[in-house]
Order: structure tokens, then sequence, then C-alpha cells
């Protein structure tokens, strides 16, 4: 079991939130898409498990041609192993789908769509700098629909400054009274190098209020509960059977391999990057040279980051796989540094491992953080 990431790295514009890798410019797109292919035929010996996820994120897949996008799609079947029942997701942005493009990609294999939604709200979408309006975001709901996708998902961002709890409240009912199938939502983050965090340092742009954010997440956890949302991840919640596969993947260690600029990969002992960079990694791939780091992992890493991705699982943390990770030794340890959370009713401790509390869930990266295991 495994899986392929695939990173297109191109926007139509720059949100002012965004630190991934990507370019407003087109103009090397077909020399960076063909070079994924060929990335793919040079790494064909690197992963040999059945694939059971290929998602294709980025930047925003949808701007390019579903040409390509079924290319590298064929690409990745001829020298990878991909099962027949591959969940095969697409991140598009509403602006971008119309009924013609929809039923292309469904006819070339995507199975699952992750569309950039944000928020239900013009205002919003103007602060944040986003390409598309509420109209287009409805639209391309109806669209995905009626082509006969029943399998995906809406990314919804709160804590915005000026997004009010009524506000949030409205986006997160519209997103329940649509029955969403899978909703990730993620509070503001201010990333040093993006456009918002110039911004606010020049005083152009308000300061994210921490406490508006807890309550808005109070708030997401109550209105997708009463719902019957299975809140899976700290960030993800989604109707029953349409939890994400290929980012469960992520957080249970599961090998995967990431193809083009900026991409990531991971085998269980080595994590691998490409150069963020779009010119140099074409120039690097037509000398057959993979512009990658790498580092292996220590055991200490690698039980670090099993804490840092499962504190965040409804899951938990659990024994059984801190002991496959060589951790046995250090569960008195473990038990120790959590003993302060299980008392303050942050985390549960049950036979199997430990869990957050609604409470804890708004602590659960300084948790995580407590709880790692320095060499």
């Amino acid at each position: 079991m495994a899986g392929i990431y695939i990173h297109i790295p191109f926007c139509r514009k720059a949100c002012h939130y965004c630190n991934f890798h990507f370019s407003t410019s087109l103009q090397k797109a077909p020399e960076v898409l063909k070079s994924i292919e060929k990335e793919m035929e040079i790494r064909s010996e690197e992963l040999k498990e059945e694939i059971n996820t290929v998602y294709f994120g980025g930047g925003t897949p949808s701007l390019i041609e579903s040409e390509a996008i079924a290319s590298m799609l064929n690409q990745a079947k001829k020298y990878f192993k991909i099962a027949p029942d591959a969940e095969i997701t697409l991140e598009a942005n509403p602006d971008d789908i119309n009924i013609q493009k929809a039923k292309s990609w469904k006819s070339i294999g995507i199975n699952r769509f992750s569309l950039g939604i944000q928020s239900f709200a013009d205002e919003n979408l103007q602060w944040m700098n986003r390409a598309h309006n509420a109209v287009q975001s409805f639209a391309a709901i109806d669209t995905i629909r009626n082509v006969g996708f029943e399998n995906f998902s809406i990314d919804l961002i709160y804590g915005t400054p000026g997004q009010t709890k009524e506000g949030w409240i409205k986006d997160v009912e519209t997103a329940l009274k649509l029955n969403i199938p899978h909703l990730s939502c993620y509070a503001l983050t201010v990333e040093e190098k993006t456009a918002l965090h110039t911004l606010i340092q020049k005083g152009e742009k308000q300061e994210v209020n921490q406490d508006e954010q807890a309550e808005r997440f109070n708030v997401l956890m109550e209105l997708t509960a009463e719902a019957e949302y299975h809140h899976y991840e700290i960030s993800n919640l989604a109707l029953p059977g349409f939890e994400s596969k290929h980012n469960s993947s992520y957080w249970e260690g599961i090998s995967y391999i990431g193809f083009g600029p900026s991409a990531h990969s991971y085998d269980g002992k080595k994590r691998k990057w490409n150069i963020a960079n779009n010119i140099k990694y074409v120039e690097a791939i037509a000398k057959q040279i993979l512009p990658l780091e790498e580092e292996t992992l220590s055991q200490n890493d690698k039980l670090n980051e099993y804490t840092m991705t499962s504190i965040r699982r409804s899951k938990g943390i659990e024994k059984n796989r801190l002991i496959q990770l060589g951790g046995e030794s250090r569960l008195p340890e473990i038990q120790k540094m959590i003993q302060p959370y299980l008392e303050s009713n942050k985390v549960v401790e049950d036979e199997k491992g430990w869990r957050l509390t609604n409470e804890g869930k708004f602590y659960a990266d300084g948790i995580a953080a407590a709880l790692f295991i320095l060499d």
C-alpha cells in the first residue's frame, strides 16, 4: 500500500496567505509537466508497492488541460502499480470548473475532488485575494455532482480578520445544508515570506486573533457533531466513508512518492524533497539528475513524527504503534510527559493509548511538541 503525489506548481492568482511553491506564469508549464513525466520514468524502481492513492496537488492542477493530467496519470500507470480502485484526487478551484472539464476529468479517471472554496462570503474571498466568488463556488459544486462525482471535499478557512462568528456559522451551515461529504477546515495561519505576512508587518492587514480562532473552531466542532460528521483529524471532517484515503496514509506513515518541483517523498526510512524552483527542476531532469535532498530519520524522528500526526487524529496515539516504532522503552517517559494533560482533561487514556478531548484539540500542536523525544 502506497501513494503518489504530483505537484502542479501553477496558479491563476497568488492568495495572500499561501506559502506553497507555485508560479502565476504558465509560460514554463509544458516543460514542467513533461519533466514530471520524465521524473516518473527515472524513479520507476523506487516504489514497487501497489499504489492506492494518487493526488494531484499544487498550486492549482485544475488550471492544466485535462489532456496533460491524463498524460501524467497514464505515465504513472505505466511505471507504477496503480490499484484498479485507487482514490485519484484533483485539487481544483471553483473558477476553473465547467461541465466540459468535469466530464473530461471523470473520463480520464479522476474520482475525487478537493475544492478550494475557502468561504461562501465574497468579502472573505476578496480579503484572501482569491480568484473566484461565491456564485462560482455553488456552481462548481452543482457541476461536479451533475457529472456524477459523489466523493469530494471542500476547504474552508476560519479566523480571518473581519470574519464574524455569525459569518463563520453561515459558512459551516451552508456546507452542511449542501451535504458536502468531506470538509477540510483550517485556521488562518500567517507564514513568513507570504504576502499576508508582509501586509501585516506594514500595518495594511489586521493581525490574526487566536481567541477568535478558538471560538470559531468550537463552533465547527459543535455544528459538525450535530450533523454526524466524523472529526477524524483536527482539520478534517467527513461523513461516514468519505475520509481522505490519501491524507490518512500520510498520517499512518505509509510510503509515498512525490513528483514535481518541491514535492516530498517518504519510504519509511528517508524523506526526500525536490528543489522548489521550476527552471532548475526542468534543467536537472533534462540531464537525468534528480534535483532532490534527503534525510534519514532516526528512531526518535519516527517516534516524534508519529506523535505529531497521531495526536491530531481521532485514533490518537496508539501504544502498540509506538512499540512497533521501537519506542517500547520510551513508554514510561511518554506516560510521564502526558500526565499533566490527563490531569487537565486535555487528553484521555484507555487501554489502546491516548486521545485529545475536545478541549485538548485547541492545544494539539503544543501537546505534540511537549511529547517530543530529544536525541
